[in-house]
């Protein structure tokens, strides 16, 4: 017993706590955010929803730590929430765009599910960021096309 009880004790490690939300978030691994081109940047400054989630996106860039983190990614979800609910401008209100934007909402909400259960956010978040550049790419493909599918359909 003597024997059991000592080799037992020689095994207790103190238990470290550390505070998940005090860790720190590394930005410096993340993609940056991909230019629209002028012709959709014009198409763009109307939409007052758009503008707003952009500017939520900008704050990300800002973020020191997971509370920060989940605060803007809150924000995020209703802004993309409200544009989503929004008018589209006529030349974006198209299925390519819209499914884009559900794939960003996708990620978004991976990356909130990593807070909310205490897991490295980081792999999620440049998911996130690259499907945001998507969506900011897709307006600028549908710009720069110029085929006519009307036409195609005809034949």
């Amino acid at each position: 017993m003597l024997l059991l009880s000592i080799a037992c004790k020689e095994q207790k490690q103190e238990l470290v706590v550390e505070d998940v939300n005090a860790r720190e978030i590394s930005r410096e691994k993340w993609a940056k955010k991909l230019p629209i081109k002028p012709k959709a940047g014009a198409m763009l400054k109307d939409w007052i929803e758009f503008s707003s989630l952009e500017t939520s996106f900008d704050a990300l860039h800002t973020v020191a730590n997971r509370e920060d983190l989940s605060l803007v990614i809150e924000d995020m979800l209703t802004k993309q929430k409200q544009l989503e609910e929004s008018t589209y401008p006529k030349e974006f209100d198209i299925p390519q765009i819209k499914s884009r934007q559900k794939v960003f909402k996708t990620y978004m909400l991976k990356v909130k599910g990593d807070l909310f259960y205490r897991t490295d956010p980081q792999e999620s978040l440049a998911q996130m960021i690259e499907a945001y550049n998507d969506f900011r790419n897709q307006f600028n493909v549908v710009v720069s096309n110029t085929l006519d599918t009307d036409l195609i359909l005809e034949f």
